[in-house]
C-alpha cells in the first residue's frame, strides 16, 4: 500500500511538472512579465468552452502594459519547454476601451500565428520542446489596445478530453492600419466535438488541422 502511495505521488509530480505557462510577454525589444495576467499555477484549464479558456482561471492582474508598434515581434516564452503534443495559437482581441479595464469577452478576436502538426506516424509539432512562440503583428492592424492570449490545445491524452494552457497580456499597438478581419469570441471560438479537439492523435492521422479560425496576416 505504501509503495502504490509512493508511486501515486511520483506519477502525479511529473504530471505537473510536465505543465508550463505562458509568463513572459515579448514585445518588440521588450520582455515583460508585469504586463501578463498571470495564471495562479501551471495546471491546465478543464474544457474549451470554460469561461477560463480567455486567460486562464483568476489570473493575477497585470502591472503594464506594453506599447508595440504594428509590425514588431510578439509573443510569449514558457517557463519551460513545452512538453505535451498539441498546437499553440496566438490571437489578438481588441479591447472595447481601456485594456486594464477589459475582461475579453465579446466577439473581438482574431488568430495571428499558429503552430501545427508537421509529420504523421507517428505524429508530431512543430511546438514540442519549444519555450519561445513569437510572431510579428501584422501591420494592416488597428491601433488601440490590446489582450495578446497564446493557447495551448494539448492532445497528449488521446481521450478526446484536452488539457489547455493560456495566458493574455496587455499591449497597446501603434503604427497601425485599416484591416478589419473577422472576429470570434473565447470561449465560443470552440466546443468539445470539434473535430481538431476530440481527435485521438496516435490513431494514424494522416492530416491534422489546428483548432479556431483561420490565420489573419493582413
Amino acid at each position: 500500500m505504501k509503495f502504490a502511495t509512493v508511486i501515486g505521488l511520483v506519477l502525479a509530480t511529473q504530471s505537473v511538472s510536465a505543465h508550463y505557462i505562458f509568463k513572459t510577454l515579448v514585445a518588440g525589444s521588450k520582455t515583460s512579465t508585469k504586463a501578463v495576467r498571470q495564471p495562479q499555477n501551471n495546471m491546465p484549464i478543464s474544457g474549451v468552452s470554460s469561461s477560463s479558456i480567455t486567460c486562464n482561471t483568476n489570473p493575477s492582474p497585470a502591472d503594464e502594459t506594453v506599447t508595440v508598434a504594428a509590425g514588431d515581434k510578439i509573443g510569449f516564452l514558457l517557463d519551460s519547454s513545452m512538453y505535451h503534443k498539441g498546437a499553440v495559437s496566438i490571437y489578438l482581441g481588441q479591447a472595447p476601451g481601456s485594456v486594464e479595464n477589459w475582461d475579453g469577452s465579446g466577439k473581438s478576436w482574431f488568430k495571428i500565428a499558429e503552430w501545427g502538426a508537421t509529420s504523421f506516424n507517428p505524429i508530431t509539432f512543430s511546438s514540442t520542446n519549444q519555450n519561445t512562440f513569437t510572431t510579428t503583428i501584422p501591420s494592416s492592424v488597428p491601433s488601440g489596445d490590446y489582450l495578446v492570449r497564446a493557447e495551448q490545445i494539448a492532445l497528449h491524452l488521446g481521450t478526446g478530453v484536452t488539457e489547455n494552457f493560456a495566458s493574455c497580456a496587455q499591449i497597446r499597438i501603434t503604427g497601425g492600419g485599416n484591416g478589419n478581419p473577422a472576429k470570434v469570441s473565447i470561449p465560443g471560438y470552440l466546443s468539445a466535438d470539434d473535430p481538431s479537439v476530440k481527435v485521438n492523435i496516435y490513431s494514424g492521422l494522416t492530416s491534422y488541422t489546428v483548432p479556431g479560425p483561420a490565420v489573419y496576416r493582413g
